[in-house]
């Protein structure tokens, strides 16, 4: 029986990690499509800003309820992947409690896994706090248009797929725990062993397993399903924070300017300024129409949104009841790169299905409501840049689809006046 078990759960740990490894490879190659951008340099300013925001979640902090119920849930994860290695082992050898039995950890592992059961009955609390969040206090920034159907069915599937979690987890524990009067000594499973007084031996042994398989097929579950859900977060925060901007570089909410403009603007108010070097080719694009014409990190960026709505609450646009709303900026952008991604997979590099970024996915309004106040940059809690997206699209509808308000246009000729007169001042 322990052979069966052993080899099933070899096959179903292969299927998992093939199938994962497809999907997380199709991600690497969309984020591939953006255009090249230097984010090298100054390695320990970034390992820096990785601990701080993604590690430590430091902008979570600034609401301390949901920080802390947060807290728990993130801090339980990292933990129970010390159970989780002793599952692995299990599972592939068929030796129980591998640390206890083998590595003989003794009193170490008790209290190491009492720790883990009080950090999961932590991670319990933050759960239903927050599927009341999302289901019953209503918090606004979930209830938000963006929010209906699948966001926010996927919301509340790895709050209930969490909760399986525990279920798995404290299943397992506490009819091995039964089974050996106590032996391991357990903080939570031993209160909850009355639970299970009365047994026989045969449905302990039965419990234990299906504990023991139900959080691991949940894992594996998780697994698989992160690349199609916002919560592929835990994964990429580390990198998006470790490759955001650098503290003391760029202004906050600095445009970023086109080397060929800047030559433009220089001749202008410089008539001796040297000339710039004629392009070969296609000439270069200005801003952003699709999701190519953006930098991979700004299609990172897409992919890391953990879709918490702290950008779009704090939005002036959004909140005076414009059609902006920068997590949606960020929602569109990476519906439109897998979208983009699978055409080129199935169709070819050159298929052009009609669609693009802007206009089929993020209207004209939504990019002239942005301020560029930078708000949505600073309340995100893992570094992500809504406003670059924003700013990319809106210079490619003005440079070149000449698609501006009249105000600006006004605004623009008197920008251009004033650097005719500098220039024969």
């Amino acid at each position: 029986m322990a052979i069966l078990q052993q080899i099933i759960f070899a096959i179903i740990v292969g299927i998992t990690f093939f199938v994962a490894y497809k999907k997380y490879r199709e991600i690497y190659e969309n984020i591939k499509l953006g255009k090249a951008e230097d984010r090298s340099g100054n390695t320990a300013q970034r390992l820096k800003n990785m601990s701080m925001f993604a590690l430590g979640q430091r902008k979570m902090f600034r609401n301390l309820v949901p920080a802390f119920m947060h807290l728990f849930i993130y801090v339980a994860f990292l933990f129970t992947q010390i159970e989780l290695i002793e599952i692995f082992i299990d599972g592939f050898t068929g030796i129980h409690r591998f640390f206890y039995s083998v590595v003989s950890l003794g009193g170490l592992y008790t209290v190491l896994i009492s720790f883990i059961e009080i950090l999961s009955v932590g991670a319990f609390i933050g759960t239903t706090v927050f599927l009341a969040r999302r289901n019953l206090l209503k918090v606004p920034r979930f209830q938000m248009n963006e929010m209906t159907g699948w966001p926010k069915l996927d919301g509340n599937l790895i709050l209930y797929g969490e909760l399986l979690l525990l279920l798995g987890i404290f299943t397992m524990n506490t009819a091995d725990m039964t089974l050996h009067n106590g032996e391991y000594g357990f903080a939570i499973s031993g209160l909850l062993m009355p639970l299970f007084a009365g047994f026989s031996e045969g449905t302990l042994h039965v419990l234990e397993r299906a504990g023991w398989w139900l959080h691991i097929l949940v894992v594996f579950g998780f697994i698989n399903y992160l690349p199609y859900s916002k919560h592929l977060h835990i994964m990429l925060a580390f990198p998006n924070t470790f490759y955001g901007n650098l503290d003391g570089g760029e202004n906050k909410g600095e445009m970023r300017n086109m080397d060929k403009i800047t030559a433009e603007i220089k001749m202008m108010l410089d008539p001796d300024a040297p000339m710039p070097e004629e392009e070969e080719g296609e000439p270069e694009k200005f801003g952003a129409k699709d999701v190519e014409d953006l930098s991979w990190k700004s299609l990172l960026d897409s992919y890391t949104c953990t879709e918490c709505g702290r950008c779009s609450a704090a939005c002036p646009a959004s909140q005076t009841g414009k059609l902006l709303s920068p997590r949606k900026i960020m929602m569109d952008t990476r519906d439109r790169l897998e979208e983009k991604g699978k055409n080129i997979r199935e169709k070819g590099a050159d298929f052009d299905d009609g669609k693009s970024l802007l206009h089929d996915y993020i209207s004209i309004e939504e990019i002239r409501a942005c301020t560029t106040c930078n708000a949505c940059v600073e309340e995100c809690p893992v570094n992500i840049n809504p406003l670059n997206i924003i700013l990319e699209l809106r210079r490619y509808a003005i440079l070149e689809e000449a698609n501006s308000p009249e105000e600006w246009n006004l605004m623009f000729g008197n920008v251009y006046e004033d650097c005719l007169v500098r220039s024969f001042s």
